[in-house]
């Protein structure tokens, strides 16, 4: 609560008080104030100051009268402190990857924003752990998962850290200096072994920051953000992907059948890739896709018998059914499984299901796929069976696919069909560049950019600004012109 509404009246002298007679008299919001004084000057200083704030627009606190400012000085709320509040806040409609990706923000953040001059200060590697692992994670006081205290749970060195930082982090009004903002934003330019940060990570971190500051302005702890007044830039973050990732449709089937030839263990993870490829998947989607997801057509050639899911045809009496011309499919989409680790999920476990990216939670999306990804996903049935909920896609124990199994057999495959020069090439490096791969290939067969982008989840805005440098198509004419204006 704040009012603009303030009369201060001139000094009086009361006659009755002889230590502190000297009165000074206001009001805000219709409430008066008065302060008593044993010198005038110290009045007129006390008036003087009064009328400054209210010189300068500066709101005042009906309850005490006094500047909003003084109270905040007088009451200085900490970085540290204002940073719990703010994942607090965050934490229960956050994803588990975003509740991450705040605290590491926030973690370097904080302790940036310390006294350096305080004594005892532990090894910034300690102060690190301590606050990403307890003092920015309240997982376990906010949901009941551990009923004890934080100084039960903190193990002593960790403790002690954070009780230092709570006396020698910055108050947030301090941020109010330019100065102060700009030494936060160049620190976070710069990786622990001191070399240059990645534009995306300065991007991320930089908006963590913002939003930190413009919750301290919802909470009045100061009146405007601060980096708002900072003329500082950001690197840049590439926008478009580097089209030296795109692997042809022979160079992907080739990738295919390596991970095949790895051996029982890694042809598991064969469809998976398929599907990043051939539906251009995430990989977080493919690893939560399901048996009753998928309609996976074909016909028999021996018998002419036509099944609307391949996966479960049986031989029958009259035929084996061992010949399959495979047709388009179709899969729904209904969910993804990203690896945020135990810390950050309600439950506590490496995986969060949750609904499609930049979708609602119970939105689908279709996508037709070829005849080569329904055989990819029948022959893994067959093989390798699904998990007792449908998945097909598991880890080594059963329990979800994570990053670490499926890019171990990706690095062996790429060694093994891949020339010496193209492994070591940016070519498929990733897994997720079978999905570009795929982006690419539908919008140089002419596929309208409004179906791509409907199949991989995007907006056409974003699809045409990421994969402009993929498509291909009038640079013979446009070299003829260049070439006949040079003649």
């Amino acid at each position: 609560m704040k009012s603009y509404e303030v009369q201060i009246w001139e000094i009086g002298k009361r006659a009755d008080r002889k230590a502190r007679p000297w009165r000074v008299r206001w009001a805000v919001g219709g409430r008066r104030f008065e302060e008593m004084f044993r010198t005038k000057a110290l009045a007129h200083s006390f008036r003087a100051e009064l009328v400054q704030a209210a010189n300068a627009g500066e709101p005042f606190d009906p309850a005490t009268g006094r500047p909003v400012s003084e109270a905040r000085t007088k009451n200085p709320t900490t970085w540290y402190a204002h940073s719990r509040a703010y994942v607090e806040m965050k934490w229960p409609r956050a994803a588990a990857k975003t509740r991450r990706s705040i605290v590491e923000a926030l973690t370097s953040i904080t302790v940036t924003l310390t006294r350096p001059t305080k004594r005892g200060r532990p090894d910034d590697a300690l102060l690190r752990e301590a606050l990403y692992l307890y003092g920015l994670n309240p997982r376990r006081y906010l949901y009941g998962l551990n009923p004890r205290r934080w100084s039960e749970e903190i193990p002593s060195e960790h403790a002690a850290a954070l009780a230092w930082l709570e006396t020698a982090s910055l108050p947030v009004v301090e941020l109010d200096s330019p100065a102060m903002v700009r030494r936060v934003l160049d620190s976070l330019c710069v990786r622990l072994d001191g070399k240059p940060a990645a534009a995306s990570t300065v991007q991320r971190k930089r908006a963590t920051f913002y939003n930190t500051l413009g919750y301290a302005v919802e909470l009045e702890l100061i009146d405007s953000n601060p980096v708002d007044r900072v003329q500082w830039t950001a690197p840049e973050v590439a926008q478009s992907i580097d089209r030296r990732v795109v692997a042809s449709p022979a160079q992907v089937a080739a990738l295919l059948e390596a991970v095949k030839s790895l051996g029982k263990r890694a042809d598991k993870v064969t469809a998976f890739f398929g599907c990043l490829y051939y539906a251009g998947m995430r990989p977080s989607e493919a690893a939560d896709l399901r048996r009753d997801d998928c309609d996976l057509p074909g016909r028999c050639v021996g018998c002419g018998a036509d099944f609307d899911d391949l996966a479960a045809v049986k031989p029958s009496g009259t035929c084996d059914h061992e010949k399959i011309e495979y047709r388009w499919g179709r899969l729904v989409l209904a969910g993804t499984s990203p690896r945020a680790g135990s810390r950050w999920t309600d439950d506590g476990g490496s995986h969060e299901r949750r609904g499609l990216k930049h979708r609602a939670r119970q939105e689908t999306r279709t996508v037709p796929i070829p005849p080569r990804l329904v055989e990819l996903l029948c022959a893994h049935v067959e093989n390798h069976g699904v998990s007792p909920d449908g998945r097909f896609f598991r880890g080594l124990h059963g329990g979800p696919l994570s990053e670490s199994v499926y890019d171990r057999w990706w690095k062996l495959a790429r060694e093994k069909a891949l020339t010496e020069a193209q492994a070591a090439s940016p070519l498929a490096r990733r897994p997720y560049d079978l999905r570009h791969a795929a982006a690419s290939l539908w919008l140089n067969a002419g596929v309208p950019p409004t179906e791509v982008a409907r199949r991989l989840g995007h907006g056409v805005a974003v699809l045409l600004r990421v994969y402009a440098n993929c498509i291909d198509g009038g640079d013979d004419t446009m070299n003829d012109k260049i070439g006949d204006a040079l003649a």
